[in-house]
C-alpha cells in the first residue's frame, strides 16, 4: 500500500496550476445539467474542489449562487480569473460550513482524500448541506489507493467500499453509476459517479 501523500498532490497543482486550468477539458455537461435541474432558482451551491473554475462558470451562468473553493491557492487564483469572483482556499479536512448549501458539486475532487479520512470528510460535507440538500461527486474506481504518473494521490475506491463510507457518514438515497472516461493524465479511467442526499 502506498502512503497517501496529499502534499505531493498539492505540489502538482501548485506547480502546474496555469497549465491545468487552461487545458482543453471536455465538460461533464449531461451530469452538470442534471445536477442544476434538481435545484431551485438561485440555489446556494458549493463547487468543492473547483479546479480552474469551468463548472462554477457554467453554474453562475444558470443564475445559481455559487461558492467556489479549492485546496490549492494557485488553482483558486486561476479560477478567480475565469469566474471574476473570490474563490476560497479550503482543504477538505477544514470544511466547517453548517447547513449553508442546497447542493454540492464535487467533480473529480474528493478522489484525492486519503481513504482513512474520507468518512470524516463526507460527514463534514453533509453538515454543510441544508436538510434535503444533495451532493454529486465523482471518483476514479479501483481497489487500492495509489498515485498517478504525476505523483497525485488517489483513493481509488471500489463501488462497495465507497458506498460503505457514504453510509458511515450518514448519507441517504445513495445512487452510484459507473462509466468509462478519461482525465488529465490521458489514461482510460473507470469513473464512479455518486449522488447522495442529506435527509431532512
Amino acid at each position: 500500500m502506498t502512503k497517501p501523500d496529499t502534499d505531493d498532490t498539492l505540489a502538482f497543482y501548485r506547480d502546474n496550476a496555469a497549465t491545468y486550468a487552461a487545458r482543453e477539458r471536455k465538460p461533464p455537461t449531461a451530469r452538470l445539467d442534471a445536477f442544476m435541474r434538481k435545484l431551485p432558482p438561485g440555489a446556494a451551491v458549493l463547487d468543492l474542489g473547483c479546479g480552474g473554475g469551468h463548472d462554477s462558470l457554467a453554474m453562475l451562468g444558470h443564475g445559481l449562487d455559487v461558492t467556489a473553493c479549492d485546496g490549492s491557492a494557485e488553482l483558486a487564483r486561476e479560477a478567480e480569473h475565469r469566474i471574476d469572483r473570490k474563490v476560497e482556499v479550503v482543504r477538505f479536512q477544514e470544511i466547517d460550513w453548517q447547513e449553508r448549501f442546497d447542493g454540492i458539486w464535487a467533480e473529480a475532487s474528493l478522489l484525492h482524500v486519503p481513504r482513512a479520512e474520507l468518512a470524516d470528510v463526507l460527514a463534514r460535507i453533509r453538515q454543510a448541506l441544508r436538510p434535503g440538500g444533495f451532493l454529486q461527486a465523482s471518483f476514479k474506481a479501483g481497489k487500492v489507493e495509489g498515485h498517478d504518473r504525476f505523483g497525485r494521490y488517489y483513493n481509488y475506491p471500489s463501488a462497495e467500499w465507497l458506498r460503505d463510507r457514504f453510509e458511515d457518514a450518514g448519507w441517504s438515497d445513495i445512487q452510484m453509476r459507473e462509466a468509462d472516461g478519461g482525465g488529465y493524465d490521458g489514461e482510460p479511467t473507470r469513473w464512479l459517479h455518486v449522488a447522495a442526499v442529506r435527509s431532512a
